[in-house]
């Protein structure tokens, strides 16, 4: 069931409440537990044609993509049939940074910090040149806010890349996305989520 709106349960019904951030993530962690991993990975597919079709994702000649974990919208084989036609960048996480490194199919892929498969390709410091950007989420609004798994590694990495002017694109499952999404000034909003 999709989450339409988040309200505190002794909040007037014309005063919403946003969750606070380790509530919220954790709603959304039982909203993925009841999807199995098969289901999981039939969600995912529409949401990728969405994206493969996507007038930003068309132009796009580098793009940064993320190796998806088991519970987010499956990227693998994404990355890896786009690899031969388009540059893809893939996050590293290098102490509480993330790094990006190029990835081309057949590179291999190491497991990184927290079970994410990384690239070991070039690594790539270039954010005038990419001209899209795909994050994962746990949650987002309409508004294009972001929450993510709580360790700010996409946010400072988005920080970064702020005076590029880098079109964002959130990627979720339609029970990730709320009303409202609790943010702080550290957040980086997406330009759009599919």
């Amino acid at each position: 069931m999709p989450v339409a709106s988040i309200l505190a349960a002794d909040t007037p019904a014309n005063t919403a409440t946003v969750m606070e951030k380790k509530e919220l993530r954790k709603l959304i962690a039982e909203r993925k537990n009841e999807a199995s991993p098969a289901a999981r990975l039939d969600l995912s597919g529409p949401i990728l044609r969405r994206l493969a079709v996507h007038p930003r994702f068309i132009a796009a000649q580098t793009v940064l993509l993320y190796h998806s974990l088991p519970d987010e919208v499956d990227t693998r084989d994404f990355v890896r049939f786009w690899s031969l036609r388009k540059h893809i960048l893939l996050p590293s996480v290098r102490g509480n940074e993330i790094e990006l490194h190029r990835y081309s199919s057949g590179d291999q892929l190491e497991e990184g910090v927290f079970g994410v498969q990384e690239s070991t390709g070039e690594a790539f410091t270039d954010y005038a040149a990419i001209d899209l950007a795909v994050i994962p989420g746990v949650a987002f609004d309409a508004k294009g806010n972001r929450l993510g798994r709580g360790k700010g590694f996409y946010d400072r990495l988005l920080t970064r890349m702020q005076d590029y002017h880098i079109y964002k694109i959130g990627i979720c499952f339609d029970f990730q996305k709320v009303e409202e999404v609790p943010t702080d000034g550290r957040d980086v909003p997406m330009d759009e989520v599919l």
